[in-house]
């Protein structure tokens, strides 16, 4: 009767898309609440750590929960910290350090936001990026023009 129907619609055809094959983009981590874990983390776009993480990773964002506590070395884009981190971590795009949050060892970020009652201790450290302006400076300090003759020719 209608079993036809399902096996046509469960079959995976080109008119629908396999729910068993994730998009791309989408290779999340998460380390629950009562979990341990020590070791690497490999190709993981999203991590959020739960648990207890003792591991080294890179990723593009990372979440430690309220109750996560990690331990490593982290490079990643953005990271959140709810609960507690301690080891290295360099962020290229923004590192937040929400309300109960508390980040220890060596931090190196590009940006940074802190809550009120986050803390943050450690040897910390800015990335800077080259700044635009500071590129063009360069450029015209290449083809012999002073700093001064350079100003002057903004205004």
């Amino acid at each position: 009767m209608f079993d036809k129907k399902k096996d046509n619609s469960l079959s995976g055809g080109s008119n629908s898309p396999d729910v068993f094959r994730p998009a791309k983009g989408t290779a999340k981590v998460v380390i629950g609440n009562g979990v341990s874990i020590s070791g690497e983390i490999k190709k993981a776009d999203e991590v959020q750590i739960d648990g207890e993480a003792d591991v080294t990773m890179k990723t593009d964002n990372l979440v430690i929960g309220a109750t996560g506590e990690c331990k490593g070395s982290i490079e990643t884009h953005n990271a959140d910290i709810w609960g507690l981190f301690d080891g290295d971590i360099k962020a290229s795009g923004t590192l937040t350090i929400q309300e109960q949050g508390k980040a220890t060892g060596s931090i190196e970020y590009q940006n940074m936001q802190i809550k009120l009652g986050g803390q943050l201790t450690g040897d910390i450290k800015k990335s800077d990026k080259i700044q635009p302006i500071k590129k063009e400076t360069k450029e015209e300090n290449k083809t012999g023009i002073s700093m001064q003759e350079a100003i002057k020719k903004g205004e």
